[in-house]
């Protein structure tokens, strides 16, 4: 088909954009903990989207998300706005990290953060940030 892109590219974005999605993820958790956290995960996401969009171009993108990038990207920017300023409502100041011990049936006893939560929303945008610049890249205009 004219037009069509690399038949071993799409099936190599096929087999390792899942497993790139999972190291992602576990940046994401591990972050806040260790090294990593919201912009290394989202810039290993950005690459399973970079990936996605070499492989089928700039569609492939939504069609990868499900979301537009620029959704994404202000879902972040809202999670990570709004977890920092939980510490002015909780009596401190802005970004002023919170704890909670939570017991969950299968993994018993979790910590759970601010900055994880804060992390996420870090992790949206840089994801976001990287979609809409290759969309903007691939149909020579930003996305709406």
């Amino acid at each position: 088909m004219p037009g069509r892109g690399s038949l071993i590219l799409e099936r190599a974005a096929a087999l390792l954009v899942p497993p790139i999605l999972v190291v992602s993820l576990y940046l994401l958790f591990a972050g806040h903990n260790a090294p990593g956290g919201g912009f290394a995960a989202g810039l290993t996401a950005g690459l399973a989207i970079a990936l996605e969009y070499a492989a089928g171009g700039p569609h492939a993108i939504r069609r990868a998300t499900r979301l537009a990038p620029t959704t994404l990207l202000g879902a972040g920017l809202v999670v990570a706005g709004l977890t920092g300023a939980a510490g002015w409502v909780f009596g401190g100041g802005f970004l002023d990290g919170g704890a909670a011990t939570v017991d969950l049936p299968v993994l018993g006893e979790v910590k759970a953060t601010s900055a994880l939560l804060f992390d996420t929303g870090v992790y949206l945008v840089v994801a976001g940030m990287v979609g809409v610049a290759l969309e903007a890249l691939g149909t020579g205009e930003a996305t709406e």
